[in-house]
């Protein structure tokens, strides 16, 4: 009885010890498996996030241009210089996927367009007039406005389209809030495909994994087989492979990926790199955000199959049966043996923790690297704005090393006041969670800078802030060139009005003299006689000579105007009555359109009919021949009005563009002209808050040559009149 007994303890002890072992062996072989699943799946994650983060780049980089080249307006002039830089530009945007870059000239409704053919100059399309309604709807924001993706086919494939539109003011300057002085749009064309090509073709998650690329419409943008590229990816599934239900990848795309989220999650697929059949396929996904709002998101998805991990788990399960045979046999030495064996799983399992590690710092090191050799200052800061890290051009540009910056406030890395904009832009950062960039000064030393920086937050695990990241920009020479510019500009006025002033004062008194006496020696002259005749030839000289003085005195220094209110019509009407004669006898076509209902401005009459017909007069002396001169005047908006000479002249050449405001500067014959109409024009329109500007082209340069002169002019709004 007791041997039976002792018999069933044995044979209830050895099942339940069996029993155990398995049940041990079950859980143990499904933890590791969800560990080592878990694990794989991160890995994809960290690609998924590493190559979100470096396509956002290129697209803040491609923004970068746009805004840098849209400072530039002189680069879409009908020039060899402007064509060559125009060319440069393209060819540093193609390698991040730039197909085109276009113009959009507002005036003209022209296209000028640079891609691998070269530059040339088009007419504008539906699509660029869209562009240009839309940024005139919105010309209060100087922003970047980013499209929507459209599907285009080049060399015979299949692309995304998306569009980097910015508008471009006149001046080169940002747009002023509720005015419209914008001259057109600049549009950069990306080939999307390309754009994301540059970081995706080269993931590889395990030994075949790979990555794809949807935008907010569930449209590929990315994915390793060409015919996928601009379609929709749960029809494109369904075509593929049809009697595979793919309804949980469509609602990790729609309810997940397509919401701007991050995860990791499983799914089956009909294919894997040419190999066809039912699958899982392990995926993690995260959002790539194209605009600082997050109004527009990509998403990029990392995916393997997942026998890519039960590889590995396979032969871990093997060792765990062997394990429980051994364990099973019920003796010590096999127990120990078991032990060894645990210990080894135990090692062989760190050893692929160990490799994946590996895998993840090498990842991050490739992104630290283009960090580290980006031409940027690249920053981080906490919320006592104490440097948190910063890149290698960072430590170069304050000269000082990394420990001398990390753990120190920027209060003693960047000089006083210059510390003042960025601690504070940095402050309202973290308290108001938005991005900010911004332009300020910096001088370090000798050395002076203007920097271009960008502010934005990084979140934690519980979404909180817990630092600040800035990317500054040295555009120190740019800056540069518009300052010596414009102080050149300033100099230079000042200078001619001072020599305008002498020469006034030392020619008036004389000419007062020879006026004089001419005046008496008249009247004691017989009108008769010769000398009666050389004595009016001297008055009419030194008349004209006062005139010379009296534009000079006018340039110098002007005399006080008479403020009242002006009916801009009415006095381009007294001024076309004067010269309507002149026009006829010059075979000059005269054409008005002027708005009726005008709101008045406040000024000087006699001052503008001076400016009106100064115009009129430049018109009449370009078209020698006959031709036709168009005066206009519309409502640009609720403050300005606007008031256009247009003429059909031989243009104003290039070399002479950047001078005609200039004082003394003429293009007519000797005894023709002064050189100071323009001038004085340009005075009297400044000093009543407005704006001159022209429009022109030359024989080279149009069929159609000719020149406008654009005045525009605020308006007394109701209630200001009095």
């Amino acid at each position: 009885m007791n041997i039976k007994r002792s018999q069933i303890i044995i044979v209830v002890g050895v099942v339940f010890f069996v029993f155990s072992i398995v049940l041990l062996g079950w859980f143990s072989s499904k933890k590791v498996r969800e560990v080592v699943t878990d694990n794989f799946n991160q890995q994809q994650l960290v690609l998924a996030r590493n190559s979100a983060k470096l396509i956002e780049h290129d697209i803040e980089s491609l923004k970068s241009q746009l805004s840098v080249m849209a400072a530039a307006p002189y680069l879409f002039d009908d020039t060899k210089r402007s064509d060559d830089d125009m060319k440069i530009i393209f060819l540093n945007i193609r390698d991040k996927g730039g197909v085109q870059i276009r113009y959009v000239d507002r005036h003209k409704l022209s296209v000028r367009l640079a891609d691998d053919r070269g530059v040339e100059t088009t007419r504008a399309t539906s699509t660029d007039i869209n562009y240009l309604k839309l940024q005139n709807i919105s010309n209060s924001r100087d922003e970047i406005f980013t499209s929507r993706i459209s599907i285009e086919n080049l060399a015979g494939y299949n692309r995304p389209i998306i569009n980097f539109v910015k508008p471009v003011k006149k001046g080169g300057a940002g747009l002023s809030a509720g005015s419209d002085n914008y001259s057109g749009v600049l549009i950069f064309v990306v080939d999307a495909y390309s754009l994301i090509s540059r970081v995706t073709q080269d993931i590889v998650s395990g030994m075949t994994g790979h990555a794809f690329v949807i935008d907010q419409n569930n449209i590929f943008l990315y994915h390793n087989e060409q015919a996928f590229i601009g379609r929709d990816s749960t029809v494109v599934r369904g075509e593929k492979s049809p009697e595979i239900p793919f309804e949980r990848i469509n609602d990790i795309q729609v309810n997940h990926m397509l919401k701007g989220e991050e995860g990791t999650d499983w799914y089956i697929s009909g294919w894997h790199r040419g190999e066809i059949g039912e699958m899982k396929k392990l995926i993690a996904y995260t959002p790539i955000r194209l605009t600082e709002s997050g109004d527009q998101i990509w998403s990029i998805a990392v995916i393997a199959p997942i026998s890519e991990v039960e590889d590995a788990i396979h032969s871990i399960q093997v060792r765990l049966f062997l394990i429980q045979l051994l364990i099973i046999s019920g003796t010590l030495v096999f127990g120990l043996l078991n032990i060894h064996m645990l210990i080894n799983w135990s090692k062989s399992l760190q050893k692929e923790v160990d490799r994946k590690t590996l895998e993840f710092k090498l990842s991050e090191e490739k992104y630290k690297s283009l960090v580290e050799n980006a031409d940027d200052i690249i920053f981080t800061v906490d919320h006592n704005l104490r440097y948190l890290s910063i890149n290698r051009y960072g430590m170069e540009f304050f000269h000082k090393k990394y420990e001398d910056i990390i753990g120190h406030s920027i209060e003693n890395i960047i000089p006083h006041p210059f510390v003042e904009d960025v601690s504070t832009i940095a402050i309202d950062v973290f308290t108001h969670h938005e991005s900010v960039k911004f332009t300020h000064y910096l001088k370090m030393g000798e050395n002076e800078y203007w920097l271009n920086t960008k502010m934005r937050r990084l979140y934690d695990e519980e979404s909180k802030t817990y630092t600040v990241l800035g990317i500054s920009r040295d555009i120190s020479a740019t800056k540069k060139k518009e300052i010596e510019k414009q102080m050149y500009h300033t100099e230079k006025l000042a200078s001619m009005g001072t020599l305008a002033a002498g020469v006034a004062h030392e020619i008036n008194n004389p000419l007062a003299i020879i006026l004089g006496f001419s005046d008496l020696l008249l009247e004691k002259t017989s009108p008769c006689s010769s000398e009666y005749t050389m004595l009016k030839t001297i008055e009419k000289h030194a008349l004209n000579a006062k005139k010379v003085v009296e534009g000079l005195l006018s340039f110098a220094r002007y005399s006080e105007q008479k403020e009242e209110i002006c009916d801009i019509n009415k006095n381009i009407e007294v001024v076309v009555a004067v010269v309507k004669n002149t026009l006829a006898m010059n075979s000059i076509r005269l054409k008005s359109e002027l708005q009726p209902y005008l709101p008045p401005v406040k000024g000087d009459p006699g001052k503008f009919q001076q400016v009106f017909l100064n115009l009129i007069n430049n018109a009449i002396h370009a078209m020698k021949g006959g031709g036709s001169l168009s005066i206009k005047t519309r409502l640009l908006d609720d403050e300005f009005l606007e008031i256009r000479f247009c003429d059909t002249g031989h243009g104003i050449r290039i070399e002479d563009r950047d001078k005609i405001f200039d004082p003394l500067f003429t293009t007519k014959k000797v005894g023709e002209g002064t050189g100071l109409g323009l001038s004085v024009c340009y005075g009297i329109i400044s000093q009543h808050g407005g704006k001159i500007t022209f429009e022109t082209e030359t024989k080279e340069e149009s069929r159609r040559p000719g020149t406008t002169f654009i005045i525009t002019l605020p308006i007394v709004k109701t209630g200001d009149s009095g």
